[in-house]
C-alpha cells in the first residue's frame, strides 16, 4: 500500500504595513488581504526549489493573499493551478477588544501560543484552537480519501496549522508544539512532512 504524503506549509514573511490606512476595512480584511514583503517573496520562490516539492499530485491553499502568494512558486514550478478551500485560512481572531482582554498580562504576547494553553477561548465571532482544529481535520481527512498514494501540498497559517496538530503533538511548558520529543518551529516560512497510512498518520517531520 502506498502512503500518502502532505507537505503542510506556512506561508511565507509578510510585510509591515506601518503607513496611513485611510479605509474603512475591518481588521480581519486586513489580515485576508496582507501580502508578502520583499523578503518574503524571496522566501517563497526559494520553498518552491526545496527537492521535496517536486513532482507533487495538487495544491491546495488558503483564500487569504499572503498563502496563495507563497503557492503560486510552487505551483509554477510543478506547472499546475493551485486550488483554494477556506477551511485552510487562518483562525478567525474576532473582537479584538476581547482579544485585548485575554492576552493582558500573558507572558508570550502571542495570540496562536496562548490559545494552545486555552484551546476552548475564543472572541465574539472568532474562532478557538478546538474550531480551527476541527475545520482543518475535515479538509484533511476528504483529501486524504480523495487523493490516496499521492503527493500533495497544503499552504495554510501559523495558528491553523498548530491548532491543527494538536491532533498529534504535545504543547510542552513554553507553548511549543511536540511531536515524539522533537520541538516542532512554525515559523514563516516553514515545511512540515506528514506521512499517511490510509488516514492514520505514521510519521510528522519537519524539513525547513
Amino acid at each position: 500500500m502506498q502512503d500518502t504524503i502532505i507537505y503542510l506549509i506556512r506561508h511565507a514573511e509578510t510585510i509591515d504595513e506601518k503607513g496611513i490606512r485611510k479605509t474603512d476595512e475591518t481588521m480581519q480584511e486586513i489580515n485576508e488581504k496582507e501580502i508578502l514583503s520583499v523578503e518574503g517573496e524571496e522566501e517563497a520562490k526559494k520553498l518552491s526549489e526545496n527537492e521535496e516539492l517536486q513532482n507533487i499530485d495538487t495544491i491546495w491553499s488558503s483564500s487569504y493573499t499572503r498563502a496563495k502568494q507563497t503557492a503560486k512558486y510552487i505551483a509554477n514550478k510543478n506547472k499546475m493551478q493551485y486550488n483554494i478551500d477556506k477551511r485552510l485560512c487562518e483562525r478567525k481572531l474576532g473582537n479584538i477588544e476581547d482579544l485585548a482582554k485575554f492576552m493582558n498580562d500573558k507572558s508570550t504576547r502571542d495570540p496562536s501560543r496562548e490559545q494552545l494553553a486555552f484551546p476552548n477561548f475564543k472572541t465574539r465571532d472568532g474562532e478557538s484552537a478546538n474550531d480551527t482544529n476541527k475545520r482543518m481535520n475535515e479538509f484533511i481527512t476528504e483529501t486524504l480519501q480523495n487523493y490516496n498514494g499521492k503527493k500533495i501540498v497544503i499552504v495554510s497559517h501559523g495558528g491553523a496549522i498548530k491548532f491543527y496538530l494538536l491532533s498529534y503533538c504535545k504543547v510542552n511548558k513554553t507553548l511549543n508544539l511536540e511531536y515524539k520529543g522533537e520541538e516542532l518551529k512554525i515559523t514563516s516560512p516553514c515545511l512540515l512532512k506528514l506521512t499517511f497510512r490510509k488516514e492514520k498518520l505514521i510519521n510528522l517531520e519537519q524539513i525547513k
